[in-house]
């Protein structure tokens, strides 16, 4: 699975591999295919989705469309359990994520900022869904990267400056939950319109979840589930982030007349048309550190699993995990080593200098300083989609040898960080984690692995400990 992982003559090579292992179970857990295949079941004229039963007999004719960095192996696996059933079917995805389909039509378009290829292949879909009749079934795949693969400005915006308006929210330091809401209020597709292009037919919706808690209407911006979320709060968002000056005028335009009343709001909770939805989670972080937990446990690891709701400024959250470790490590709480650290989640980077890098390299960075000279431990950060930021890399992989192999290098640890350099970093340290296209997307994967040695100073202060302690009991 890892194209490029250090193993060889790096510290910690067996902990290096016991991670690369422990991520590879993690993603073929939620493999895309496989997760479809267990929730949509047929047999013969009936379809199962979860635990609601569908008679095909009743549908004239079965469309199938998508969106995201999984939509390839969801379609393949539909397409599977569906066969010839399928009249016809468009899914998009990110370039290089692709599959062989038979019935489904694939599009390659950009991400993580959208372009004409997503444009168009968002408008071939609207027309293939405006088609749909009463008597229709729509099969509808969502998983992560589906908002920017899915690029449907309304009237008066451009594809330019929706892409703008991406950008400017993605360096803002906005979570994810942010982003969107101001994306469904700009699009056609989003916030629960591609369900209204859809109907009056039938829509089964099948989410891999890339978004932390699993909200329907976050995944993807929420394509077919209902809005919650409001023009007001779209506003308050750009005013958050002080990004009123910044964005297009036709965008901020727009919010401000949707907020006023004079645009329609998107679909929300109640609203009739998503009685004939069906919306399944068929994969997410959580079965994702269920299988690596496993896999460390299997290896000899005792893991504790933090929390699959991990979000937060990158390098201050990779401060507090590593201090975990450094705890395991040197206290041997709250866990006894050989000790496994796991959360799940998405955290996010403020930009402000004008290198490269993605959410996992910079919070494996900022972590190399909490654990500089600790023996037989490594923490890394690893992307469930094999991509990082607009990188080559997954995440990153460190140790307590990094920041001194950085000095020897003549690298500046600090000044990377500073300038959001993580990427150069560990490209040159060879400590990049480098999968390609996983093709599924639950989330990030944290993990800190601590070995059996502990470091003498702190090893003997324990010890001291310890005996001051017995010699007091026996008095």
């Amino acid at each position: 699975m890892f194209e490029r992982t250090p193993f060889a003559g790096k510290p910690n090579p067996q902990l290096r591999k016991a991670a690369a292992a422990i991520f590879t179970a993690a993603v073929r857990a939620v493999d895309p295919a496989a997760a479809v295949r267990r929730m949509l079941v047929r047999r013969g004229h009936r379809l199962r989705l979860d635990t609601r039963w569908y008679d095909l007999r009743q549908s004239r004719r079965i469309l199938v469309v998508g969106a995201g960095k999984a939509a390839a192996p969801m379609a393949a696996a539909v397409e599977q359990v569906l066969g010839k059933r399928i009249t016809d079917g468009l899914v998009i995805v990110k370039y290089g994520h692709v599959g062989p389909l038979r019935r489904i039509r694939l599009v390659e378009a950009g991400h993580p900022l959208p372009d004409t290829a997503g444009e168009r292949g968002a408008a071939q879909m609207l027309e293939l869904l405006r088609s749909a009749s009463e008597d229709d079934l729509v099969v509808c795949l969502v998983s992560g990267g589906g908002s920017a693969l899915l690029p449907a400005p309304v009237p008066g915006l451009s594809l330019q400056e929706k892409i703008a308006v991406t950008d400017l929210l993605l360096r803002s330091g906005a979570t994810i939950q942010e982003v969107n809401v101001v994306r469904k209020h700009l699009s056609q597709v989003k916030g629960g319109r591609l369900a209204q292009a859809a109907a009056p037919a039938r829509l089964l919706v099948l989410v891999l979840s890339d978004v932390v808690g699993d909200p329907l209407d976050a995944i993807a911006s929420g394509p077919a589930s209902p809005d919650p979320t409001t023009f007001a709060d779209a506003l308050a968002v750009v005013r958050r982030y002080q990004m009123e000056e910044r964005l297009p005028a036709s965008a901020l335009a727009y919010l401000r007349r949707g907020a006023s009343g004079h645009v329609a709001e998107t679909p929300k909770p109640g609203d009739p048309l998503f009685h004939r939805v069906q919306v399944v989670v068929v994969g997410n972080n959580t079965r994702a550190l269920a299988a690596a937990a496993n896999r460390a446990k299997g290896l000899g690891f005792r893991v504790l699993v933090l929390t699959p709701f991990l979000q937060g400024e990158a390098r201050e959250v990779a401060r507090v995990f590593a201090s975990v470790a450094r705890s395991i490590r040197a206290v041997r709480t709250p866990l006894i080593p050989p000790a496994c650290l796991l959360a799940g989640g998405e955290t996010t980077v403020t930009v402000h200098g004008p290198g490269r890098g993605g959410r996992c390299q910079e919070f494996a960075l900022a972590a190399a300083a909490e654990i500089a000279g600790w023996p037989e431990t490594v923490v890394a950060g690893f992307g469930t989609d094999g991509t990082d930021g607009p990188t080559d890399a997954a995440g990153a992989l460190v140790d307590g040898e990094t920041t001194a192999r950085a000095t020897s290098l003549g690298l500046d640890l600090d000044r990377a960080l500073a300038d959001n350099d993580s990427h150069a970093v560990f490209r040159d340290l060879g400590d990049l984690l480098v999968t390609g296209p996983t093709k599924t997307n639950v989330n990030d994967v944290y993990l800190a692995l601590v070995g059996q040695t502990a470091p003498a100073r702190e090893e003997t202060r324990v010890t001291r400990r310890s005996k001051h302690a017995l010699r007091m009991t026996r008095g």
